[in-house]
């Protein structure tokens, strides 16, 4: 193979790369292709030189992603050419991995690394244990506060802190969800015990109340009538939560309902109903995708992780989300769990 059709195997691919990129990246191509020229110019003149010693200078640092979409295009390149040379493609691939290289030596690539190697579900673990813990404490104060027990509050102030208080539990959610999602749901189960349907569902009103006074929406608890049951009420408590805070941020007039009602005497049906604007078929059609890059921001995270959580929480308890929704009715999330009744919670 030519030196002029190796390099004109590399500006295709690099061409292909940028624009490819920029699409994911809703991103100009020009923008991209500029971050790509380095690592572009790096490997031309190492292959125009034929110099065994150019390659050891240090190359220039270009993020994996794009070292990885590079490599891939510009194999499918040379796949089209009548002669390979196939000490001129090991060289090439050669120079490519120095790139990588290069990107994994960096700060930012190290630390992607732990994010993305066999560790990686501890790191996730360990960040999001940092994020929760500070979120913990403002809840807490925000609450002291707004109840009065520390300075005295003006209507603005109210609001203020009603605001502050429905951001910081998203936060805290969502840091609950990646430590879920990293370790896997099945070690929230423990064995069955005893529990009261009615504070478990109190509870959950009384963390989401903040965010229901500050829209100005009515929050309601239908509980069942048989109130001790047997089963697992942690993960009952999260997935409630979950369905009950983004219910009340995508509601914007009306209520939310947080009910449930004996089907059998061992089975009981949980809801959470809104007055929202319902979702839309192309929402329905994703609603369950786990990270999601750019979509759904009419509901749920545009990662899509908190229902994903929910759907797995469910699963580990032999449950399903069920999802009922119109534009004038609004939403309503269902599940059914076998939870028969106890002598005392």
């Amino acid at each position: 193979m030519s030196v002029t059709t190796l390099v004109r195997a590399v500006h295709s691919a690099a061409s292909r790369a940028a624009e490819e990129t920029a699409s994911s990246a809703k991103r100009s191509p020009e923008e991209v292709a500029r971050q790509f020229a380095p690592a572009i110019d790096w490997l031309i003149e190492r292959i125009e030189t034929h110099d065994p010693t150019a390659a050891e200078n240090s190359p220039p640092i270009i993020a994996q992603v794009y070292v990885d979409r590079l490599r891939s295009l510009l194999v499918r390149e040379l796949t089209t050419c009548d002669a390979v040379d196939a000490s001129d493609v090991i060289r090439m691939m050669s120079l490519l991995e120095q790139l990588a290289e290069a990107w994994r030596q960096t700060d930012r690539g190290r630390f992607m690394a732990r994010l993305t190697g066999s560790d990686s579900a501890s790191a996730v673990v360990a960040i999001a244990h940092d994020i929760r813990s500070p979120l913990s404490s403002i809840l807490i104060l925000v609450d002291s506060l707004r109840r009065g027990r520390g300075v005295a509050n003006n209507p603005i102030q109210e609001r203020q802190l009603g605001l502050i208080y429905g951001a910081t539990q998203g936060l805290a959610t969502l840091a609950s969800d990646l430590i879920d999602a990293a370790r896997g749901q099945e070690a929230l189960l423990g064995a069955p015990r005893a529990f009261s349907l009615v504070e478990t569902m109190h509870s959950v009103g009384a963390i989401v109340h903040p965010i229901a006074e500050e829209k100005e929406l009515a929050l309601i608890i239908e509980p069942p009538t048989v109130d001790a049951r047997l089963g697992h009420p942690a993960p009952l408590h999260r997935v409630l939560l979950n369905l009950a805070s983004n219910a009340l941020r995508y509601t914007d007039a009306g209520s939310v309902t947080i009910g449930a009602r004996e089907i059998s005497s061992n089975s009981v049906e949980f809801w959470v109903k809104d007055t929202g604007q319902g979702l839309p078929l192309k929402v329905q059609e994703t609603l369950f995708d786990a990270f999601r890059p750019e979509q759904m921001a009419l509901r749920f995270s545009s990662s899509g992780l908190g229902l994903a959580t929910v759907r797995a929480l469910l699963s580990v308890m032999n449950s399903a989300l069920r999802v009922t929704t119109s534009q004038e009715s609004g939403t309503r999330l269902s599940f059914e769990l076998v939870l028969p009744p106890s002598p005392r919670a």
